[in-house]
């Protein structure tokens, strides 16, 4: 079993200069609103997928101060592997970087800083084992599953966050998936952008070939591994379902890709080369691709129902718990070691009974970091079986 043994912060949001040591186990962030509670679980999650989950630019990171004197931030984490002793070391490093050449012409020069204006960007390096790599060689190295108050977006919201949801899952289950799916996504810019000079009359119809090939290729890919995985996920969310709503209630997840999924790879290659011959003139009138994995979809039906659409908030809440639920049990089941879980503030709003199904999963995982406002229904269930850390205005005690 392994676990984030340290965490350490150098001008990270409010944190200018922290050195966490954590034990496995339930560990209880607490103190009031926007003292940085969060922003450690984001610190931490940051190791496990190399990109905030809060933030639109990758900028917002950096404290404050620490960007308009030129400072770099830091995030470092050492995850300690119980069985053998052995240590992993993660390090994802920015820094603030003036590109005043992007500045609006007869502008003067923006400073550093988060609020400097379009000059200002921040440049990410990443090390495991003092070794540079890349964001899609990072995933899958600390496995962490987030439960946030946004994850009823995963019920309601737009499809993306559905896609993101099964991106992230299956690349911290299987790193090669992320690299396949950064290949699509430069197909599919290049593509749309052949489609779009297509219209305009400055390209050869002739170019499409070989851009729906690469489409087909790496799409087809991507939609069965999907499919595979909504498969095994379905099985653990029924589960988990069973656990936390009324009694006789079934869950049922549905894929919906865009190009429906073959009895092999190979079949749902051929059918994806004919959706898109199928569709080449209203692609070529839009200038845009109409099918692929950018287009996919999960459903999640309650006998049969709906759930985007006719699910209460209070459904759709649990709903999204038990989303997340089967994630961390899929990602145990497929990694080697156990994932780190996180929760942000999502006790608040649930009722006892629910909020104690919760924990007691969570329990049975080796570290998990719950932040909340409300300490008494973390210490009234674990106890003196948990660590209790406070947080005020970005320090840790």
């Amino acid at each position: 079993m392994a676990y984030l043994s340290r965490l350490t912060l150098t001008n990270f949001r409010n944190f200018v200069a922290l050195e966490l040591e954590l034990p496995p186990g339930v560990v209880a962030l607490y103190g009031a609103n926007a003292q940085g509670k969060t922003s450690l679980l984001e610190a931490v999650y940051l190791l496990a997928i190399a990109r905030s989950f809060r933030a639109e630019n990758e900028r917002e990171v950096v404290n404050f101060r620490a960007a308009r004197e030129g400072q770099p931030a830091l995030v470092g984490g050492i995850l300690r592997k119980e069985k053998d002793g052995e240590q992993v070391a993660v390090y994802v490093g920015y820094q603030g970087v003036n590109n005043p050449g992007v500045n609006r012409p007869g502008t003067p020069e923006q400073p550093a800083g988060p609020g400097g204006g379009p000059g200002y960007s921040v440049r990410k390096q990443i090390r495991v084992n003092r070794v540079r790599r890349t964001a899609a060689q990072l995933v899958g190295t600390v496995g962490a599953v987030l439960f946030s108050a946004d994850d009823i977006e995963l019920v309601q919201g737009a499809p993306a966050g559905r896609r993101r949801y099964l991106d992230i899952l299956i690349s911290q289950g299987n790193p090669l998936y992320l690299r396949a799916l950064q290949r699509y996504q430069r197909v599919l810019r290049q593509r749309n952008r052949l489609l779009r000079l297509l219209r305009e009359g400055r390209a050869e119809a002739g170019e499409l070939e070989f851009w729906d090939a690469e489409l087909v290729r790496e799409g087809a890919g991507l939609t069965w591994q999907r499919g595979e995985a909504i498969t095994l996920l379905a099985g653990l969310c029924a589960e988990h379902h069973r656990n936390l709503s009324r009694p006789g209630e079934t869950l049922r997840l549905e894929h919906r890709p865009s190009v429906p999924a073959g009895a092999s790879r190979e079949a749902t290659e051929a059918g994806f080369r004919e959706a898109l011959t199928a569709r080449r003139r209203r692609e070529l009138a839009a200038g845009s691709t109409a099918l692929g994995p950018h287009r996919d979809d999960f459903k999640l039906l309650v006998d049969g129902v709906d759930m985007g659409v006719y699910a209460s908030r209070g459904e759709a809440r649990t709903l999204a718990l038990t989303l997340r639920l089967a994630e961390a049990a899929y990602l145990a089941q497929l990694r080697a070691d156990e994932p780190i879980v996180l929760l942000d503030d999502v006790l608040s709003e649930m009722d006892a009974a629910r909020r104690r199904r919760v924990l007691e999963q969570i329990a049975g995982y080796h570290q998990s970091l719950i932040t909340t406002t409300d300490l008494a229904p973390v210490q009234d269930f674990f106890g003196s079986n948990a660590t209790y850390l406070h947080i005020d205005g970005g320090a840790v005690r």
